[in-house]
């Protein structure tokens, strides 16, 4: 049988007449009403009456019912209590007094939450666990070489020694061995924890997919977001490998001159930086750019070439040149103090920490500095690498751009002190990233921003050290080609480089979209720098001149 107050075609009938198809919904009141009985339902002025097209019901959310007022919807949400509370708690019930918001609102700003999450965790933190097991396995594929070299030095001295060390042999063999297991141990131990908290963010991803789908407003209230947990990422097991050492045969001495292999060392290194959400920069006021940009004051450095300037502050930069003198100068030019390369070398590269203290990386001796106080730290010295470019994070780490002694390779590695906490060199395909590394920048989308002279591009990777894109010069222009030196990146997440033989600088977005040129003027402009309020400075090499240019 048909439902007695539908028709055939299944028309809804208004909940008064029960004849006519409904057209409308009073909120108030919960009832579906037709043309003729929204007038008649309207002249009942003991009751405050609000009216919709019953298409916007369809469309509203689905208010969950007031326990204690089984008639009333929760349209209202309790600040303090953090509940859906229907109008009568609010004024009336144990609500009374609380700050009261609109629930559509909150719904609102927790689906966005929600989105987010599920954003974050789908495009960056569960692809950072898979890279992570991934290296765990690599790691453990790599064992059997490793171990293996152990094994044949073990066999190369038990031929010396002959029959009288067989034993001795076979046991250190069976020592190996035994470091091996633990050391797998140790590995499958750490690859199934991330495999757990794996099976468990794809868990969370599938909820927060059915919450979004289903659009219940209760399951949207009561959720918690669990992103902070994860954005901790899972600890790497540091092994250390022994060496075994040999010494001169001494039959007396077999066991001892053999040499002995060090007890295996399993230690749980933390994962270098905790990932930041997209919440943890804030947003910015926006600053368009303006139409003609222009040069507020010009510094006379005094050197014969200048290469470079950091920021301090709005009225004080550090400067680098063609000597072993570092300066730092005011806009007027005057020196406020001078420090020279603890090695007596020209630096490659310059920056200014969080504090206020200058880093700089010397090439000569492959170390990178720290001027405290005037007095220089080593804070690094390279092996096999040789530093680069130099830039602060927001986080008060270093990057350091580096390319491998026989200048065949080259990467970007992030330190935290002296230790090393990620490095960065290959693509997804493991293809090299960078030709020849260079100039560096931070941007505030945490971008990694890197002036590549052997391609003369810019190239931008994620925070993870995924490319995002390459930039070669602005599409149109075939005649001049690009000659990228240095890089800085402002409040808008803009990235600006200099274009040193064309006299310019390019401002990209944060996507790499050309957005304008600046010329003002320009000589061979080199290094570059912004300080706390967008104002761009500008090296140029052979005026030896600081230009600060408002480009915002």
């Amino acid at each position: 049988m048909l439902h007695p107050r539908r028709s055939a075609q299944e028309v809804l009938l208004c909940d008064s007449c029960e004849t006519a198809p409904l057209q409308s919904h009073c909120e108030r009141c919960n009832i579906n009403l037709c043309t003729n009985c929204v007038g008649k339902h309207l002249l009942d002025s003991f009751r405050k009456h609000r009216v919709i097209p019953f298409i916007e019901k369809i469309s509203t959310p689905n208010y969950p019912k007031c326990p204690s007022h089984p008639d009333k919807q929760c349209e209202l949400h309790c600040e303090k209590c953090d509940l859906p509370v229907c109008s009568t708690c609010a004024l009336f019930g144990k609500h009374k007094g609380h700050d009261i918001s609109d629930i559509q609102k909150k719904l609102t700003a927790k689906t966005q939450r929600l989105r987010k999450d599920l954003e974050e965790l789908e495009t960056k933190i569960y692809p950072r666990y898979k890279e992570i097991v991934s290296d765990v396995q690599t790691e453990k594929t790599e064992l059997e070489t490793k171990y293996g070299k152990l094994t044949t030095a073990a066999d190369q001295q038990g031929e010396v020694l002959h029959r009288e060390i067989t034993a001795i042999v076979n046991q250190r063999k069976s020592d190996i061995a035994e470091m091996k297991t633990k050391h797998l141990a140790a590995l499958d131990k750490n690859t199934d924890e991330i495999t757990h908290s794996i099976t468990e963010l794809k868990q969370i991803i599938l909820n927060l997919k059915a919450i979004l789908e289903s659009n219940d407003v209760s399951l949207i209230s009561t959720y918690k977001s669990r992103n902070a947990e994860f954005r901790r990422l899972p600890p790497k097991v540091q092994v250390t490998l022994p060496s075994l050492s040999a010494q001169k045969i001494n039959t007396e001495q077999l066991r001892e001159m053999f040499g002995s292999l060090p007890p295996l060392s399993i230690n749980t290194e933390e994962q270098g930086y905790i990932m930041k959400s997209a919440e943890a920069v804030s947003s910015p006021p926006v600053k368009p750019l303006l139409d003609e940009p222009r040069v507020t004051a010009t510094i006379d450095t005094g050197y014969s070439g200048l290469h470079g300037v950091s920021c301090v502050s709005e009225e004080q930069v550090w400067t680098r040149g063609s000597n072993e003198i570092m300066k730092l100068l005011n806009l007027w030019g005057k020196l406020l103090t001078s420090i020279k390369t603890k090695s007596g070398n020209t630096p490659w590269d310059i920056a200014v920490t969080r504090d206020g203290d200058l880093v700089y990386t010397d090439n000569y001796d492959n170390t990178i500095n720290l001027v405290k106080n005037k007095q220089i730290q080593t804070v690094i010295t390279l092996q096999g690498w040789v530093p680069r470019g130099v830039c602060r994070t927001a986080s008060d780490d270093l990057l350091v751009t580096m390319i491998s002694d026989n200048r065949e390779q080259s990467k970007v590695v992030r330190y935290s002190g002296s230790t090393e906490r990620q490095s960065i060199q290959f693509d997804d395909q493991g293809r090299p990233l960078y030709s020849s590394a260079r100039f560096i920048s931070e941007n505030r989308n945490l971008d990694i921003c890197v002036v590549d002279w052997g391609v003369d591009a810019v190239v931008v990777v994620n925070q993870s050290g995924k490319l995002r894109f390459r930039y070669t010069g602005h599409p149109s222009n075939t005649k001049q080609s690009f000659d990228p030196y240095g890089i800085t990146t402002d409040s808008q997440s803009h990235i600006l480089t200099a274009d040193y033989r064309n006299h310019r600088i390019h401002i990209l977005d944060q996507d790499g979209q050309f957005l304008r040129y600046i010329h003002c003027d320009l000589e061979l402009p080199s290094g570059l720098c912004v300080d706390i309020r967008d104002n761009l400075f500008v090296a140029e090499e052979y005026t030896a001149k600081v230009k600060k240019i408002q480009y915002l």
